[in-house]
């Protein structure tokens, strides 16, 4: 399990629906705005153009000092030594995956059930990525998280967990005793008009979560 990584929010790009003209203003927007983590997902075009991509947000990434990290391929996660990888449940097993990356990149794992996230920390992830925790038009097929079964997987594993699926900031308020390690956030960042203001309002509404938990 890797030490001092800062989930706390953690954006997931998506090119179809970002406001700005070029992902990177979005990004490096998001990043000043005080998102600790980027991954990188695309799932709409060829493996040269993702590679290419990933270098272009890697130079940003990089020079705040940014995980990036890589959703789904394995292969453009290796070639731009970006710091990690996050696989689904449709994707090579975790177990493959960290023998693939070795012990220094950072794994992540959805995971939607306690079965599967069990089944992750056994398989050497990271961190978790659980939900849907709430509908999402960005990914309208996914099958949604209770409270009660994520409360099961944070009493039950101690890897640090990162919500996602509808996440904004009016819903990250209903994590206010659930000791979650990050909210991964699409639509509430990355297509608002003005990225860096909507990533502070997030940023503003998870400090006053944490600042309810030291009460």
């Amino acid at each position: 399990m890797k030490e001092n990584i800062d989930y706390t929010l953690y954006l997931v790009t998506d090119r179809e629906i970002m406001s700005t003209k070029k992902l990177e203003n979005a990004v490096e927007q998001a990043i000043l705005g005080g998102c600790t983590v980027i991954q990188l997902r695309e799932k709409k075009c060829s493996s040269l153009e993702f590679f290419e991509i990933a270098i272009k947000i890697k130079n940003i990434t990089d020079r705040y000092k940014i995980p990036l990290i890589i959703n789904d391929r394995l292969d453009i996660a290796l070639a731009v030594d970006a710091a990690g990888v996050h696989i689904g449940q449709d994707d090579i097993p975790a177990r493959s995956v960290r023998q693939l990356i070795g012990e220094n990149k950072i794994l992540g794992v959805s995971a939607s059930n306690f079965e599967e996230a069990m089944r992750a920390y056994k398989d050497g992830a990271d961190y978790l990525g659980v939900g849907a925790m709430f509908s999402t038009d960005t990914k309208t097929d996914a099958r949604l998280t209770s409270i009660a079964e994520l409360k099961q997987i944070r009493k039950n594993i101690p890897l640090p967990i990162v919500v996602i699926g509808g996440i904004n900031k009016t819903t990250v308020a209903n994590f206010d005793d659930i000791n979650v390690n990050g909210f991964a956030v699409v639509s509430a960042i990355i297509s608002q008009s003005d990225v860096k203001a909507a990533t502070q309002d997030l940023i503003t509404e998870i400090s006053k979560l944490n600042s309810k938990k030291l009460l």
